[in-house]
């Protein structure tokens, strides 16, 4: 029986480990024809290696699949163009752009570097643009092609320490909302997934405290693969009538996230000023206020 994306080529950004793999792993086994793309850097975004997209290749390849690599980095116009490049010269076409690509810099907000911000920025954020730019010419001239985007819930809620990815990852789902916008004439999709998962990216969370170490436990049963059904059916002609949207995947939950709206509207008719601003409009809307919280307490049941 065919798969999904047969007769599909997808590109997927940071695909030599975690969640990329798994989903360059679940595409190929879809039929899809891989683009590997991994520069092989640390989670910080050291150091380059191009084993890490190797071994992508070779699972790929064993289970009968077919996939190649690329090692630019998405954070540049120029090497993220040549990303989208090596589908066409290697398998003559782009259907589907993942932008998993990722590094980590948290850190607390008042002591976080320029570097940080625009290191974390330029990968998630910048990257997921550039790819999706080089790739947007071919999607508009062929009507056809899906983005599938990383977010998260430290974008989507909060989290400490990560003012640079969380920043990031809420931008990416306004970046992919305007894509699909813009480009549904041309029947192009663009979706997020907000993905739960104990990887390289998550393996510092603190296990000292017998609670911690059971939370880990728990976290650590959400491998990487878990995500991969949800891109795969996304970026498939399945998911037609779907763009704009922003998904969870956590263990075996699927969610679905709504984006801001207004949530309680006060009128004057004569205009305010900030002493009825604070005498009348803050009482009326302060019930409806956006609790300081972080993701660890939005979901706090256990992965199902």
């Amino acid at each position: 029986m065919p798969g999904m994306l047969q007769g599909k080529v997808a590109v997927v950004t940071g695909s030599g480990g975690g969640i990329g793999r798994e989903i360059a792993l679940m595409m190929a086994g879809q039929g899809a024809k891989i683009i590997i793309n991994d520069v092989g850097a640390s989670v910080s975004g050291e150091g380059a290696s191009a084993t890490p997209a190797q071994q992508t290749k070779q699972l790929i390849e064993q289970r009968g699949g077919i996939a190649e690599i690329s090692t630019d980095s998405v954070s540049e116009w120029g090497s993220a163009q040549k990303i989208i490049q090596a589908a066409l010269d290697h398998f003559g076409r782009i259907d589907i752009v993942v932008n998993n690509a990722g590094i980590l810099r948290d850190v607390i907000f008042h002591k976080m570097t320029p570097e940080d911000w625009l290191a974390v920025i330029g990968v998630h954020l910048n990257g997921s643009f550039f790819t999706s730019r080089a790739a947007a010419e071919h999607f508009r001239k062929q009507e056809s092609g899906a983005f599938v985007h990383m977010s998260s819930t430290s974008g989507l809620i909060g989290n400490f320490g990560q003012a640079n990815y969380a920043a990031a990852k809420l931008g990416i789902t306004a970046l992919s909302k305007s894509i699909a916008l813009d480009m549904k004439r041309y029947n192009v999709r663009s979706n997020c997934i907000a993905p739960f998962a104990w990887s390289r990216m998550t393996s510092t969370i603190p296990a000292t405290t017998p609670e911690q170490q059971a939370r880990v436990a728990k976290i650590q049963a959400m491998t990487p693969d878990k995500n991969a059904p949800c891109a795969v059916f996304l970026a498939s002609d399945a998911a037609k009538d779907v763009t704009g949207q922003v998904f969870g995947t956590r263990m075996n939950e699927l969610i679905l996230f709504t984006s801001p709206r207004p949530a309680r509207i006060v009128h004057r008719a004569e205009g305010w000023t900030p002493e009825t601003i604070a005498e009348h409009a803050l009482p009326a809307l302060k019930a409806a206020f956006m609790p300081l919280d972080r993701s660890g307490e939005v979901f706090s049941w256990d992965p199902l």
